[in-house]
């Protein structure tokens, strides 16, 4: 799959589409031979603040941390699942939007913690031991 971006990372952040924005010809103007970005707001405007992360002089999304378990225990107890949820939340500073998680049977639990900052989610396959767990998190949380 050329030219994928799937997987891009979200740094040098502008309106969130900065490769595509600066590429078109309606957002460059040209000035003392230059090439300037008009129109453009960085998404680290006053108003977003608390939204994005700068560090080393570059703008990020925020943090993403993929986790993978692999012989784990509790894998098919929903409680323990919404449990972790909130944990994860309180230890992290964020804000509890809404928990969802769904049972399936014979075994496994997926389930999705919708957060201010983004999202927690996971997928469970007790049977063999995995699961997989995906934690974004904008700002300071």
């Amino acid at each position: 799959m050329d030219n994928a971006n799937l997987f891009q990372r979200g740094t040098g952040l502008a309106t969130g589409t900065e490769a595509e924005d600066f590429k078109r010809d309606d957002c460059l103007e040209r000035n003392n031979s230059q090439l300037q970005k008009v129109g453009l707001n960085l998404v680290t405007d006053q108003a977003r603040d608390s939204c994005f992360i700068q560090r080393g002089g570059k703008i990020f999304a925020g943090k993403h941390l993929i986790t993978e378990v692999v012989n784990g225990n509790g894998l098919d107890d929903e409680g323990l699942i919404e449990t972790a949820f909130r944990r994860c939340v309180d230890e992290c500073g964020a804000t509890l939007l809404h928990i969802h998680t769904h049972k399936f049977s014979p075994q496994g639990v997926s389930g999705v913690a919708i957060l201010a900052e983004s999202h927690i989610s996971v997928h469970t396959w007790p049977e063999i031991g995995y699961g997989a767990f995906d934690v974004f998190m904008c700002g300071d949380a």
